[in-house]
């Protein structure tokens, strides 16, 4: 597995994509920052960590893209699926490269908090509670990517499907409005992300919601190991 993660994560930074992606985050971030803390006059980040939620929606998709299907586009995907590697180890190899370079594009965010914090008053349990709802929100995303991307061999259709995903996520509540079933509606209500991540931006560490979010990361690692299981032996 550590092989696998450090192979990834340089292989991030010998390509554009690992410095696109934290110089996007940072610019993008430092932008909302600026106009909806600074040029309000506010000492509130919750509009920054929730207007990052929607950026993440298209930047970690774009992250993942090519962690599966580059290697299935070149048929290099039968010697590392027969290298003497679990599959487990490689899936999570894989997963912690993407999520660390993600780490080094949403570390500046506290930052911002701190900064402020020299000159006025901030609630830091909000603002350690929009930090850790964005980590987890993340590890999802780059999860969900991961899957999608061993699906395929092209890098746009898994960064498309991801971002399409990731949007079906986000209208989980807006679906469950709809749906005339009321069995149904609960459900999708009940594993609503949004919602959930909305709570960790009110300052709120409830352990139903971290499990929730750990458990839908796992998930999606599981469905790839299953994706990779039976490549393996087709």
């Amino acid at each position: 597995m550590l092989a696998i993660f450090k192979r990834e994560l340089t292989a991030y930074f010998t390509s554009p994509i690992g410095y696109v992606f934290v110089a996007a985050c940072i610019l993008t971030s430092g932008i909302v920052f600026y106009l909806f803390s600074l040029g309000q006059g506010s000492t509130d980040l919750t509009a920054v960590f929730q207007f990052m939620y929607f950026v993440l929606m298209i930047f970690v998709p774009v992250l993942t893209m090519r962690l599966m299907s580059e290697e299935k586009r070149q048929k290099a995907d039968q010697l590392l699926l027969t290298a003497p590697v679990s599959l487990i180890g490689l899936v999570t190899g894989k997963f912690l490269s993407a999520y660390a370079v993600f780490l080094l594009g949403v570390i500046i965010l506290p930052i911002y908090g701190i900064v402020l914090s020299f000159f006025v008053s901030i609630s830091w349990m909000t603002l350690w509670g929009n930090f850790a709802g964005l980590l987890l929100l993340g590890g999802v995303y780059a999860a969900l990517g991961l899957f999608v991307s061993s699906l395929t061999e092209n890098q746009m259709i898994a960064a498309v499907g991801s971002m399409f995903l990731n949007l079906v996520i986000f209208l989980m509540n807006a679906l469950a409005s709809v749906i005339p079933v009321q069995i149904v509606s609960n459900t999708l209500r009940s594993i609503s992300i949004f919602d959930r991540y909305i709570d960790f931006t009110l300052g709120m560490f409830i352990v139903a919601n971290i499990l929730f979010f750990i458990t839908v990361m796992a998930i999606f690692l599981f469905l790839t190991v299953r994706v990779l299981e039976r490549r393996r032996w087709a």
